[in-house]
């Protein structure tokens, strides 16, 4: 093929199809908001699952604050584009062999440089086996990487010198650069080896956020980020700090909203969904976002293996009312879903093959259950587990009340009382029935709403789902040097996945939110997050 050279630009504009790239460099940045720049902005959040370590952080929660506290190479700002950050350039000449130069001079809170070193250290650990980082999954596409044996220094990443690395691939795939704004390629410190676990503690980042000393996070309470005075990137804070209060539920938090004592919530609670707007209105958000929601039923569950399995996952498709869902109980916050991504993805499509499987039909539903039943009677209660310290209870009481009335079986929720306690019996395999999932795009990609949760062995497969076929449309899709013949290549991998529902898509999810009289400068960004660092606000 024409080789052609692919820098940063290139690839948003040639992968994702609708981003545009406003310019690589970080200066002649718009003049700060104005506000008090000492203000701390509140805001509410969720513990995270795990200690904060970047390879091994996958869930909203530990998301968001790290975030705000590490500066990756790239960042995406609130439309999806993506502009450099900590890189001073990221170029190919083949889309396969990447060299990676990093701006001079910064250095992480503590002092340590951040350099080559940082990043291919920490790329290396998460990618090994032996350290069972739940984003491992992100550094499949790096020469060397192996789920089947321990690999401490991929020979893909090599350090050219203090401000360049080298990362060979073990195709060529267009799109790189544009998964580098992750946190799982966040760059780590020097002093992080001596105690990693210490380090997830208390980390230590280069964002324009840092931890506001030791104890900054209160588990199940708060965790307090400062501005970091000495951040120089395009993400300056224009205020002086985050508090991130981690509330048991987003009632409670609407409540402190209402009552002046929160700032910014960033998801609306069922109970307020019919007022929020109006009761906000001028500082309320509901926009689309690159965000969805599905019910995952791991096939090792008695009744949904096999034939059998494949019925019950369609019965229950069928018998869900997806729009009277989203209308009813969502009041319009969600929209139902036709596929495994999300709308504002470039390659979305309305129209693939056996997506009439997310048709709600009761009595086809009641029919194919009548034949699972036919293999192997069902008994007991179909039961959805959820995170209670989410807008969760409303929709699942929903989809349990649709079952029962459209199967003719017992169903119910499984509330678990923390999210963080949620993901932990699902990531341990401890979940013992279907429970609630979703998935919020780290960068704004086709594959990453399908690799890293169907893909073998991917971090976040939470069913344990595998399929050969599917995989190999993955990587013919990744690999693919045209953009809509990867986009054909995704949009047939869904097909499958339609044929096999190891979940269940159920709607999008739209970014919603309010903010106080207080804040100025409010904004919600392509991935539903707040954009923290440009709020302001008057004391």
């Amino acid at each position: 093929m024409k080789i052609k050279r692919f820098g940063v630009a290139a690839v948003a504009l040639a992968a994702a199809g609708v981003l545009t790239l406003a310019g690589c460099s970080t200066s002649n940045e718009p003049a700060a908001p104005e506000g008090d720049s000492t203000a701390i902005i509140t805001v509410n959040n969720t513990e995270p699952q795990n200690p904060l370590i970047p390879t091994n952080t996958n869930e909203v929660g530990g998301g968001l604050v790290l975030q705000n506290i590490f500066a990756g190479l790239v960042y995406y700002k609130a439309d999806g584009s993506v502009e450099n950050d900590v890189a001073e350039s990221i170029e190919s000449d083949d889309a396969q062999t990447w060299t990676i130069k990093i701006r001079d001079g910064l250095t992480f809170t503590n002092g340590d440089p951040v350099n080559a070193e940082s990043f291919v250290k920490a790329w290396n650990y998460g990618a090994a086996l032996d350290n069972a980082q739940l984003s491992s999954y992100f550094f499949e596409s790096i020469e060397g990487f192996s789920y089947d044996e321990n690999v401490a220094e991929l020979p893909g990443l090599e350090v050219v010198d203090d401000l360049t690395f080298t990362v060979k691939l073990k195709q060529p795939e267009s799109d790189f650069p544009l998964r580098l704004g992750y946190t799982a390629y966040f760059p780590v410190p020097e002093s992080a080896w001596e105690d990693i676990e210490a380090f997830g503690e208390n980390p230590i980042g280069n964002g324009p956020y840092m931890l506001d000393g030791e104890g900054a996070w209160a588990h199940n309470e708060r965790i307090d980020l400062v501005k970091n005075e000495d951040y120089d990137g395009p993400r300056a804070a224009a205020n002086g700090g985050i508090d991130m209060i981690l509330y048991a539920t987003t009632d409670a938090a609407y409540a402190d909203l209402q009552g002046g004592n929160l700032d910014v919530i960033q998801e609306i609670p069922d109970s307020a969904i019919q007022t929020f707007e109006t009761e906000f209105e001028g500082r309320s958000v509901n926009q689309p976002a690159a965000a969805n929601a599905t019910l995952t039923i791991p096939d090792r569950l008695a009744h949904f293996s096999g034939e059998e399995g494949h019925l019950r996952r369609q019965a229950i498709s069928h018998a869900i009312n997806r729009e009277e869902i989203t209308d009813v109980i969502f009041n319009g916050t969600r929209t139902p879903a036709t596929d495994f991504t999300s709308p504002v993805i470039d390659g979305y499509s309305d129209e693939l093959e056996g997506a009439d499987v997310l048709d709600f039909d009761a009595e086809l539903a009641a029919d194919l259950w009548a034949q699972a039943d036919a293999i192997a009677p069902w008994s007991g209660s179909f039961e959805i587990q959820y995170n209670a310290d989410g807008p969760n209870q409303g929709w699942v009481d929903a989809v349990a009340n649709q079952l029962k009335n459209n199967l003719g079986i017992e169903a119910a929720g499984k509330p678990i009382p923390t999210f963080a306690e949620h993901r932990t019996l699902i990531t341990e395999r401890q979940a013992d029935t279907a429970f609630r999932n979703g998935w919020q795009f780290d960068y704004p990609s086709m594959f990453n709403g399908l690799g890293p949760i169907y893909g073998t062995g991917a971090g976040s497969n939470d069913g344990d789902y595998s399929n050969p076929e599917f995989d190999k449309l993955l990587d013919e899709g990744a690999s693919a040097s045209d953009v809509e013949e990867g986009i054909e290549k995704f949009q047939q991998a869904q097909e499958i996945l339609f044929e096999d529902l190891p979940s269940i898509p159920l709607w999008y999810t739209n970014a919603t939110g309010a903010w106080g009289e207080q804040v100025d400068n409010v904004e919600f960004g392509w991935d539903s997050w707040p954009i923290l660092h440009q709020i302001t606000k008057s004391e």
